[in-house]
């Protein structure tokens, strides 16, 4: 078991990065989905695909430290459940139920077999099986209810394959086994690209981005949480490389040193450079990830700001972070576990453990 006992640990970044990551994947969505001209700078300089990736870094190095800090098993996954389900579900139930409202179907072509299919297969974040409720989102660019749950899939199986991956470790040596891993996950991408260009077939571009294909970004967030005392020793040898490799990447494809060169300087902002706790007033990040996109859709689809795309930013933000505060506090918040940061930053402003390590 690795049990680190740094202060970087207990004050740090990790909560902050979480909301900008989602309020990138946020404006990125709003600029593609709306088609404004004026927003179309928006995915120029900012990209959702990074801070998609670098969610998964994070995940990588706190969900391993919530597995090593766990109790059991059992305590292990009572904390994962408790941390994305309960909001996962709100929003999945109150999409199919009150999308009902600006259906063009009747009530009861509404509530048909597709809607119980979109529900049952969003539920068990299969969404890749429903996106569309019956009449939802037909004139839109998009008939997706809600495109950014595809993500949520791969979190949760990353879930399930850590105490396996753990197994591995402490089975084999534990640096091998990283690096093993971490090339047969970029190794699948290639294939998958190699497929997409012989083929032509978008079905493979798709696989790609799946779990295997992902599943490098949480390994190296991984190797930074166990072998941290290496990183905090060599943090100017790994940043230094890592930058010059991030950079040479925009111009020629390095895909098996990326994953570990992002995990590097996503871990280096997460870890120093403390700017407070933020975490003291709730994790919004997830709620802001799991609504903005049905929001989105929504706005759109009442067409109040066909002319105001400037309106329509602002007002999907502010709806956004509005929906998400509210989602912490009647839903989030009250599933968590006592001993969680965030419920006991509630009454000490000084207490910062990365939500890795409690639910």
């Amino acid at each position: 078991m690795v049990r680190h006992n740094n202060i970087r640990l207990r004050q740090n970044n990790f909560d902050l990065l979480r909301l900008l990551f989602a309020g990138v994947v946020c404006l990125v969505h709003a600029s593609v989905l709306s088609g404004f001209q004026s927003l179309a700078w928006i995915p120029n300089i900012l990209s959702s695909e990074i801070a998609v990736r670098s969610f998964f870094v994070l995940s990588g190095f706190l969900i391993f430290m919530s597995y090593e800090r766990s109790s059991s098993l059992s305590s292990y996954f009572n904390k994962r459940i408790r941390r994305i389900y309960p909001a996962y579900f709100t929003v999945v139930i109150i999409c199919a139920i009150s999308m009902v409202t600006i259906s063009t179907n009747t009530i009861a072509d509404y509530f048909s077999f597709a809607w119980l299919k979109y529900l049952l297969s969003n539920l068990t974040f299969l969404n890749f099986i429903q996106h569309e409720l019956p009449g939802v989102f037909e004139t839109n660019k998009m008939a997706a209810v809600n495109g950014a749950l595809w993500t949520l899939k791969i979190e949760v199986m990353f879930y399930l394959t850590v105490p396996l991956f753990v197994l591995l470790f402490r089975k084999f040596s534990l640096l091998p086994t990283l690096v093993i891993i971490y090339c047969l996950s970029i190794a699948y991408v290639e294939l998958m690209s190699v497929m997409a260009a012989q083929t032509e077939s978008p079905v493979y571009t798709m696989l790609g981005h799946q779990l295997p294909g992902q599943l490098s970004y949480f390994i190296a967030g991984a190797f930074f949480y166990y072998y941290l005392p290496l990183f905090e020793r060599f943090i100017g040898y790994f940043l230094g490389f890592s930058i010059s490799v991030l950079v040479i990447n925009m111009f020629y494809a390095l895909p098996f040193l990326e994953p570990f060169c992002l995990a590097a300087v996503v871990v280096f902002f997460g870890l120093f450079l403390y700017v407070g706790n933020v975490g003291k007033f709730g994790d919004f990040s997830y709620g802001v990830y799991i609504l903005h996109f049905p929001i989105i859709q929504m706005l759109l689809y009442l067409d109040y700001f066909h002319d105001a795309p400037w309106q329509f930013l602002a007002t999907v933000v502010f709806t956004t972070v509005i929906g998400a505060i509210a989602l912490w506090h009647l839903i989030e918040k009250r599933f968590l576990l006592r001993k969680s940061h965030y419920v006991s930053a509630t009454s000490s402003n000084d207490h910062n453990v990365p939500n890795g390590g409690s639910a």
